[in-house]
Parts: structure tokens; sequence; C-alpha cells
């Protein structure tokens, strides 16, 4: 390694610091709000969820960094950052996106809407009768639900909840005399956007802070009210779980969920029109430095932008996706009394989301497994799911009929703990055993057992993925995931729930590879193997994340030996590619498009003749927190349709030259010249329609107890086998 490339104390150079790589993705997100051949509603889309995004990163990972400032902690990041530095430096790159998203929304996303007819419309702007509509909401809607508090000697600064929207006026007595400050807490129970009436042939809406701020007068009578100002707050949410000295983790997850609440304000967001008066006032109030202010331009917390996008205005989105049946549960290849266990004891299953159909495939293993009078046991580990969860409701009715039914519940699911808390009490109630999470780790890994007995044939049948067991999600993440029977895994897979269920040492295993401790080793173990074939060796790994420094000193080893490798990282990538004599041989690329890049495919070997790829998928990331602190899974696969599968997928995404970023040795990220065209995500729509013979319809149906039942779409001619209902064509589309 060069001398020149370490400086004991300073920064070192081999690393990316983690915080300013994870605000790097978010400025690839408003790349994509910037480009004009991205469709409006979508390039709208992008800019919620890079907020969504901001708002997650002060919650975590800023205020952390505020803590250990504040704790006078001098523990050097990755990069050799101390926190002091690296906080400044976030700050300033926060500033600067900041800046970038105002202006995209303000000067670039609205006036674009407005030219489509979508207005988002100022109260100043309003006409009498517009203004007479809105009067009539406020005395309906708002009025009855907003409570003002004012701040006194007797009513102190009100608490303010985590990135609440709120007003704040100066109110005093007519005839002079003492003023007080007054806040009111925009309702969050009342749309964010109120429509107006269609005068003009166009969708218009008012934010309802500007309703609300014109009708202040309404909640003060006779009082005199200075300028109202808009603001926001956002508080430290990382949790603070003291788990070694927790008896319950259940109980102290709740109390810390309760403290949650009332932790520090890290930022406060306010209309740029404010004074400065109540600006000092807010930071002395709140306890906040110049630096944790934002005032900004347009509205605050764009959680909005939602509702715009869900407009019923297909010319201004995606061309809409349904997911594709997989061939072989669509009924070409089943008899007429076949299931999916009589598919999966002839083959594995291959899965690839969005692209393949979660609901005919996992979600139907689960729903089956519920109503199979054969099925003995179904364990799952759920890290999260949707709001109306089919899966918990398939777990639900297993247990309600008498089948053994286990499940890791986590409950520490970074703001899902509430929720997950909710799905565990009922699956207990129904009779369920929920283990909630272990101590110390998060349970990540994507994992379904399923026993059957039939006359006196006892077989396991497993689901091992790289996505959440959530069907909404599964429509948007890119994910992976094999449905088997094989033996040899199902044995594994007991062995697994059995250890993180129960109390032992880890079990060995023959195929599956498990965190903490086995994912490192084995990535390890692989890319050394390909450093001793030097120029031979070839890697390329598809993650959403890397930061694990003893995988990327492995990878800058393997590249010192000549090992051609790529990076598929979606997000935060920690290791710097193209460095001579260090990482020469590495290049990084991230994806970023219609589809949240999500699944994880390690790939080692495979381009000479005496090297067959090894080929894995699972759960974890190639970071620290995956592989010493989450309980994770990945397989090897060996069949062959799955691994032509993911030699096509993986192909694809390296071809991709319409929707990557491309990272540079100093950190920069561009976009990738646009040559062939070539989008993965396209590409990959193209061979799964060539595959299938069966659509899943855009709007699923609703089977017994909440259960969705996706009816499957073709050509006329509907059919029905086994527990499937689709319509069958001769032609593929």
């Amino acid at each position: 390694m060069p001398d020149d490339l370490a400086d004991p104390g300073e920064i070192d150079h081999r690393y990316f610091a983690r915080q300013l790589s994870d605000l790097d993705f978010n400025d690839r997100l408003l790349d994509l709000v910037a480009d004009p051949t991205v469709p409006l509603l979508e390039r709208v889309k992008f800019l919620a969820l890079y907020a969504e995004r901001i708002d997650e990163f002060f919650q975590v990972q800023l205020a952390g960094l505020k803590r250990q400032v504040g704790a006078g902690i001098q523990n050097p990041s990755l990069n050799g950052s101390l926190p002091n530095r690296l906080l400044t430096d976030v700050r300033q790159a926060l500033e600067a996106m900041r800046r970038r998203q105002e202006s995209l929304l303000v000067d670039t996303l609205i006036p674009a809407l407005a030219d489509q007819g979508i207005v988002l419309a100022s109260w100043d702007a309003l006409g009498p009768s517009d203004r007479t509509h809105l009067r009539d909401v406020f005395d309906r809607l708002i009025l009855p639900v907003v409570t003002p508090l004012t701040v006194d000697p007797s009513h102190p600064f009100p608490y303010i909840s985590n990135l609440s929207l709120n007003i704040g006026v100066e109110v005093g007595q007519a005839q002079g005399g003492e003023s007080r400050f007054a806040r009111v807490k925009v309702p969050p129970n009342v749309p964010r956007l109120i429509p107006l009436p269609d005068r003009t042939g166009k969708e218009r809406f008012v934010p309802i802070e500007d309703v609300l701020a014109a009708f202040l007068p309404e909640l003060f009578p006779g009082m005199e009210l200075g300028d109202p100002c808009v603001f926001r707050v956002t508080r430290d949410a990382d949790l603070d779980l003291d788990e070694d000295a927790a008896d319950d983790l259940l109980l102290a997850l709740q109390e810390e969920l309760r403290r949650r609440r009332f932790l520090p304000v890290v930022r406060l967001e306010i209309d740029s029109r404010t004074s400065a008066a109540p600006v000092d006032w807010f930071a002395l109030e709140l306890g906040l430095t110049a630096d944790d202010i934002e005032t900004t331009r347009g509205p605050l917390g764009l959680d909005c932008l939602w509702t715009l996008h869900a407009l019923d205005r297909p010319e201004l989105r995606d061309e809409p996706w349904a997911p594709l049946v997989p061939r072989e549960l669509a009924g070409v290849e089943r008899e007429e009394d076949a299931t999916i266990f009589s598919v999966l004891d002839r083959q594995d299953i291959f899965v690839h989301h969005p692209y393949d159909s979660f609901s005919a495939s996992v979600e139907e293993l689960l729903t089956e497994a519920a109503d199979d009078p054969h099925v003995l046991a179904i364990k799952q580990c759920l890290y999260r799911t949707s709001g109306d969860s089919p899966i918990v409701a398939s777990l639900v009715r297993a247990a309600e009929h008498g089948k053994q039914v286990a499940v890791l519940v986590e409950v520490t699911a970074r703001f899902d703990e509430e929720a997950n808390i909710g799905w565990g009490r009922a699956l207990e109630e129904a009779g369920a055993h929920v283990v909630y999470g272990l101590l110390g780790l998060k349970t990540h890994s994507k994992t379904t057992l399923i026993v059957r007995q039939e006359g006196s044939t006892v077989t396991r049948y497993c689901h091992i993925g790289t996505g959440n067991y959530n069907p909404k999600t599964a429509r948007i993440y890119e994910d992976l995931g094999i449905l088997s029977s094989k033996p040899e895994l199902g044995a594994d897979i007991t062995r697994f729930f059995n250890y993180i269920t129960g109390f032992s040492q880890p079990p060995r295993y023959d195929e599956l590879v498990t965190s903490p401790g086995g994912i490192r080793d084995r990535v390890i173990a692989c890319i050394e193997s390909e450093m001793r074939a030097g120029p031979n060796g070839r890697i390329v790994l598809k993650v959403n994340g890397l930061d694990d420094p003893a995988v990327i000193e492995a990878l800058y080893a393997a590249s010192q030996a000549g090992v051609r490798t790529d990076l598929i990282v979606r997000g935060i990538c920690c290791l710097r590619p193209g460095i001579p004599g260090l990482s020469e041989t590495i290049s990084v690329k991230s994806i970023v498009g219609r589809f949240l890049e999500h699944s994880r495919i390690f790939r080692f070997g495979g381009d000479h003749p005496d090297r067959p790829a090894r080929l894995y998928i699972g759960s974890a990331d190639l970071r620290r927190r995956n592989l010493d602190r989450r309980v994770e899974a990945m397989i090897p696969v060996d069949d062959p349709p799955a691994i032509r599968r993911l030699e096509e997928i993986l192909s694809a995404n390296l071809a991709d030259d319409a929707q990557s970023w491309s990272l540079d040795a100093d950190g920069h990220w561009t976009r990738v010249p646009r040559v062939r065209g070539i989008s993965v995500q396209d590409v990959l729509r193209s061979r799964a329609l060539e595959r299938s013979v069966v659509r899943e319809e855009l709007v699923d149906g609703v089977g017994p107890i909440g259960t969705t039942r996706a009816r499957r779409l073709g050509a006329p001619g509907a059919a029905r086998r086994g527990p499937f209902r689709y319509l069958t064509r001769g032609t593929r589309p």
C-alpha cells in the first residue's frame, strides 16, 4: 500500500465517511428530481422520498453525531474524522443539498406542475369565491380540532412533537400591554393539501397551514396578532435501549418508545419570511444553535407531495407495471389438483420481485400453508411488513387452525417498533409462539420454514429471501427469493430457527451461512480465493451498503493481486475505487431508478473456464451492523435455472448506462454516460414478460379474513386449478 495513503491521526484516505456516503445517495435522488426525462409525478415522488430520508438522517445520524460531540467523545470515524469535524462536514453537505432541494421544488417542480394544470396556490393569490370555500372548510374541518397554546408563567413553552407542523404567532391585547407567544399545531389528521373547487379545469390545492394562518383571528378573538410563522422540529429518535439491563425486552422497548417523544430537538425548520426575533426566541427555548436552524422557501415537511403523486394523471407517471406470475406457478406445468407444495416437490422456484409476483409466490405459500390440513408447523422471521399484512393474517389463521406457529418479530426495527409490537400481540392472541427479538441483535434475516406431513412423509419447505415480507414494498423494491424443499436446506433452516428461538451455541450448517460472524468469514474466504487466482480472479457484488473494514481490506488486497472487481452499491460505499496501487481494478456503480434496488448478490469466479462462478444471495449487506449486530442468512445458489437468472440480473446491472452513477477515487458520483441506453429495470421487465404466460392484476382481490388473493390476468378464458385463479392464453405478452 502506498505510504501516502495513510496518515495516522488524520484523514484515512482509504475510506469514505459513512455519513457523507449516505448523504451522497440522497443527492442522487435529487438528480432524478432534476431530470426532465423522468415523468413529472415520478420526480415529485423522488423528492418526497428524498425528504423522508433526510428527516431520518437528522433523527438518527446527525443526532448521533451531536450526542458524541456533546459528550466529548473523540472516537474517529472509519475515514479518521473526529466527531466534531465530521459533524461540520455533514452540516455543510446538508446545507448544500437543502438549497438544491428548495430550488428544485420552488423554481422547477411547482411551475412544471402548474403547466400541467396542478396548482399549489397561496392564500394571497386566491379570489373571493375560493376564500369563501376555504372559510367553510375551516369552520367545519379545522376549527373544531385545533388547540391554541400560549406561553406565560403559568403555561411554559409547549411540548412540540417530532416532525409536526406548527404555526407560531405573537398575541397582544388590542389596547396595548403585555404580549405572549402562541403556538397552534397543524392537525395531522386533516388533509395537508386542501383541494379547491374546479373552476378553471385545473387541480388546485392550498396548504392547510396557509388556511390556518389566514383564520388565526378566529382562534384569538379581540387580540392583536403579529405575523404568523410556520415551523417544524425534528427530534433525536434513536433508541438507547440497554438490553443487558432489561429483564423484559418488550417492556423496556415500550418505555423507550415513550421516552423517544421527548428526546432533544436537533433541527428547527422555519419559513424564510419569518423575522429574526421569533427565530432567536425559538433557538433559546429549544436549546438550539444557529447551525440547527434552517430557513426555507416553500412548504415545510414535504409529505404533502404524496398527495400530488397520487393524482390520477397517468400521462405524468411511469407506465403501470403488473408483476408476473412465475411460470411454474401459473398452471402451465401443473396438474388439476396441484398446489404450490407439489410444485416445490419437483423443483426450486426462483423469484425476482417486483418482476415476479410476490402475492402469487411467497404470499401464496403462506396462504396455502395456513389452510392445508397436512401442514404441521410454520416458522418465520418478521422484520417489517405492511399495515394490513396478509402474511400476518395467514400466520394468525394457521395458529387458529391449531398449527404450530413460531414467529420472531423484530421489535427494534427502526420506526416500525410500535407496529411490530402490535403484530406480535395479535399473533400471541391467536396462539402463536412469538419471540420479540434477541438481546443485543436485530433479526434481519428473511426466512420461512413450513413443515408438512402427507402419509408417512414429512417435508420441509423453505423460503430464503433478500427482502421483507411486505406485499406493498414487494411491488417497488427489487428483491430475490428462493422457494425450496431441498432436505439439506430444510434441515439447516430448522437448526437456524431452533437456535434463534431457543438457547444454544450457533449450530453448524451444510448450506446456510449466517451472521454474526459467518457471512463475513465466507465472503472474505471467497475474496481470498479469487486473490489467489490473480488476474484470472473475478468478483461481482451487488449490495445496498459497504462499510465493513475487513471486507474492504480484503477487496483492496484482491485488487492488488489483479482481481477485477465490480461493485454495485446502491447506497453507502466507504471503499475508495480506482486508487493506483490499492484499488485500481475495482469499479463502483450505483443504480437508482423506478424500483429500489434492494437485493444482495455475491458472485465469485466465473470468468475463466477453470473457475466456475460461486453465487450467493441473502439478507445481509456488507456493513458492520449487518455482519456483527444482526442475525442474517445467506445461501449458495446451485440450481442451474436460478444461476442463469442471477447471471442475467448481474449482466444487466453491469450493462446499465441509463440510470447508473459511477464513484471515483475522490468520492464524486457522476452519471454514467448514456451510450447504448440500457436500463436494467427495462431489460428485466422485458425478460420477465418473455418468461411469463400470465400477469397479476394491478388491483388485488380480498380473500378469507383479509388475505390477498391476486387474480391472474391474461386473455379471455378463465380457469381454476388448485388454489390459483388465473386466465390462460396461447401466446406470451
